[in-house]
């Protein structure tokens, strides 16, 4: 079946409708930390450009006063906390709690007052209080951008949908080491749990609602 094709049945199923987004968003990075953005790290590749892109939508949110979330993987040295994901993947055992390739990427400038989560499973949800997070902060919207695209991002954006989160993912900001489960994974994410949209659409976005107390003059 060709893309045009898949395009077709998709659509007759009424699949990929848009999502009524909020006014009080918040930006969540998952795992764009060094052992998925380094290509000297087993599970990275050279994410360069969807680092860049993730900045400058950063830059907007943090200029707005909107809150920003990071999201890393993390187990402890004896690596029983991964269970039975490291029998599955087990270079993620490379992710040791206080090691370089769990720090989130420098060139993303996280601040200190922006909240770091360190998971053991692919949800951003799964095992964490980000929920708890996201509703003491008022957050009513998601921007979702990090790695990968056919891991992480498509679980976290499942979970948000069920959670009750209207979820925009920016395709510039957003990556995978592999184009093919990229693209096929931004496919499906548009077609059931989220708005896929450009990264200037996302800051236009952004742009459009209130600043929140606390940002920049």
């Amino acid at each position: 079946m060709s893309d045009e094709q898949a395009r077709e049945v998709y659509k007759r199923a009424r699949l990929g409708e848009s999502v009524t987004l909020g006014e009080r968003p918040a930006v969540l990075v998952v795992d764009m930390s060094c052992g998925f953005t380094d290509p000297e790290s087993t599970l990275g590749s050279d994410l360069t450009a969807e680092v860049e892109a993730t900045k400058g939508l950063l830059d907007v949110a943090r200029a707005r006063g909107l809150p920003v979330i990071f999201t890393t993987i993390g187990f402890e040295p004896n690596r029983k906390d991964g269970a039975l994901w490291l029998q599955k993947v087990p270079s993620l055992g490379d992710l040791e709690v206080g090691g370089q390739w769990v720090d989130i990427d420098s060139r993303l400038e996280r601040r200190e007052d922006e909240t770091v989560i360190v998971k053991k499973g692919a949800s951003a949800f799964f095992g964490t209080n980000l929920t708890a997070i996201l509703v003491s902060q008022g957050v009513d919207t998601v921007v979702l951008c990090g790695a990968t695209t056919s891991g992480c991002i498509r679980a976290t954006a499942v979970d948000l949908l069920q959670n009750g989160f209207p979820t925009l993912v920016p395709r510039e900001c957003v990556g995978d080491r592999a184009q093919a489960p990229h693209e096929a994974n931004l496919f499906d994410i548009q077609a059931k749990y989220a708005d896929v949209v450009s990264a200037d659409d996302a800051i236009g976005y952004l742009e459009s609602v209130p600043e929140r107390v606390g940002a920049p003059a």
